[in-house]
């Protein structure tokens, strides 16, 4: 039988061996995703690991190194369009790049684990998660800073639609939430929208705004009555 012919202990433990990794090393760069919420969790991330490490150590133990380095180009590619399906694009915002840019590592790190570089996959993961986690605080941190002006202009609009009769009190309540919230604006336009309806909008004068304050704030102007939508847009000119 071709199952006898083909079995062969050593390899077999190498492949456990691989695989086990692939899982805790996934698991690790998953349970961080996990943890934030992210739509690829700890699941996803090991399946993903553990799906590069299957496919390198059958390549490795049917074709050697050789074998295993075509398929390592297949998977890559193949992540690739895996993490295109966590990007989402809402209102203007770009959502999920970094969750498809972790599986694309997970991917990686399960290549390492099935090409029994297992060593080399620790050092992978160990630095996957530094740059989730210990690059954050960094990043927040620069994203409050000013842009230079000179060079890249970002402004953020926020609009709310109201029926024709309610654009008085549409308006107040714009102007009114943004001065609570210490949003300066430098335009505010009213514009037709449809036949019985309006749309308001103000660019915000502020150069550096946080999303998930503008989140918190267009929401609570859409939970009013008279208004039929309210949204916020980024935009970049440089």
């Amino acid at each position: 039988m071709e199952f006898i012919k083909n079995f062969d202990l050593v390899s077999l433990l190498d492949t456990i061996v691989s695989l086990t990794a692939a899982f805790v090393l996934g698991g690790l760069i998953g349970l961080e995703r996990q943890y934030r919420q992210r739509t690829a969790g700890l699941r996803t991330n090991v399946l993903v690991a553990l799906g590069a490490a299957i496919f390198v150590d059958i390549a490795n133990r049917l074709h050697g190194h050789e074998g295993a380095v075509h398929v390592i180009a297949y998977v890559v590619s193949g992540i690739g369009f895996l993490g295109a399906g966590v990007i989402m694009r809402e209102e203007g915002n770009v959502r999920g790049l970094n969750t498809a840019a972790t599986l694309w590592c997970s991917g990686a790190v399960g290549a390492c684990a099935g090409a029994d570089l297992i060593v080399e996959a620790s050092i992978a993961t160990a630095f996957i998660l530094a740059a989730n986690t210990l690059l954050r605080p960094l990043g927040n941190l620069i994203n409050k800073q000013p842009l230079d002006s000179t060079s890249v202009e970002v402004t953020h609009t926020v609009s709310v639609i109201a029926p024709i009769g309610d654009q008085k009190d549409a308006l107040r309540l714009l102007e009114s939430v943004l001065d609570d919230a210490n949003y300066a604006f430098s335009n505010l336009e009213i514009q037709a929208f449809g036949d019985d309806a309006v749309i308001i909008e103000a660019v915000l004068a502020a150069s550096s705004v946080n999303g998930d304050d503008l989140d918190f704030l267009v929401e609570k102007i859409n939970k009013l009555a008279y208004i039929n939508q309210a949204y916020w847009t980024p935009s970049t000119t440089s």
